[in-house]
């Protein structure tokens, strides 16, 4: 993908930081992987299966799952896995596609890449595609390139104010959708009082932290439920619904479709 023109990367809704539930599984789907899905492990352990072949999961592991895979996986419910998976499709012909499998020696820019990229959509701002696309190519180019030479690139410092603060809580809420945050909790982790917090997070993320809790579960519910081949019963149980009947509802009013219809 070096030679692709970053207009030419399709770019798709289906990305997320997340840390997966304890009863987390992949199952095989009913059809091979429609797009190319870039699958990177921050941590825990797990099992992955690719086209026949076992794969170990683990810190620093990155998949670029083609069209046409099949794949299903497991993790450790006692060392869940942490990862980022971004899908998006290519509308011209490729050359030099990284390889399906590598392990990333130094993960420090790397994750950097995927932490932009996945911010980019926390937040709508001008210009953010076309930003998003080149950050996906530069990705691809980190693979081919540790690939080709095996060299990465170094640290680099970030910043850390308040609309980084507020931006980092919002990708937390966003990798564990299914844990029981309050405004008080998510305020106390990033040391604002809750008032200011509140405040604070719905004039950057453009929601207020209730309705992002609840816009990030059902995100995360979709892609379950398409993805991961689960039950409607065991994703409402994976991200903290008793009822699955609210669930239900709840799923309904944000997406305009019963659980069901997606599964």
């Amino acid at each position: 993908m070096l030679y692709v023109n970053p207009e030419n990367l399709v770019l798709k809704s289906s990305l997320a930081t997340i840390h997966c539930e304890p009863n987390w599984k992949w199952r095989k789907r009913d059809k091979p992987m429609p797009n190319y899905d870039l699958f990177y492990v921050w941590s825990g352990e797990g099992h992955l299966i690719l086209n026949g072949k076992s794969y170990p999961l683990e810190r620093g592991h990155c998949f670029l799952f083609k069209p046409g895979d099949v794949t299903t996986a497991t993790h450790n419910p006692q060392n869940p896995l942490v990862l980022t998976y971004i899908h998006f499709d290519v509308s011209e012909s490729i050359r030099l596609v990284p390889a399906s499998h590598r392990v990333i020696e130094n993960t420090i820019r790397f994750e950097s890449l995927l932490t932009q990229y996945v911010r980019l959509f926390l937040v709508p701002s001008y210009g953010s595609e076309a930003e998003a696309k080149l950050l996906l190519k530069q990705l691809m180019i980190h693979l081919l390139r540790q690939e080709r030479e095996g060299k990465v690139e170094k640290e680099e410092d970030h910043s850390t104010n308040l609309f980084e603060t507020i931006r980092e809580i919002a990708n937390y809420i966003q990798q564990h959708p299914g844990k029981p945050h309050t405004v008080k909790t998510l305020a106390e982790r990033a040391n604002l009082s809750e008032r200011y917090f509140s405040l604070k997070f719905k004039e950057v993320i453009g929601q207020t932290v209730k309705s992002y809790i609840i816009f990030s579960r059902i995100k995360r519910a979709e892609h379950l439920l398409h993805y991961a081949g689960m039950t409607v019963t065991e994703t409402a149980a994976a991200l903290g619904y008793n009822d699955l009947h609210f669930f239900s509802r709840q799923f309904k009013k944000y997406t305009g479709k019963n659980p069901s219809d997606i599964r």
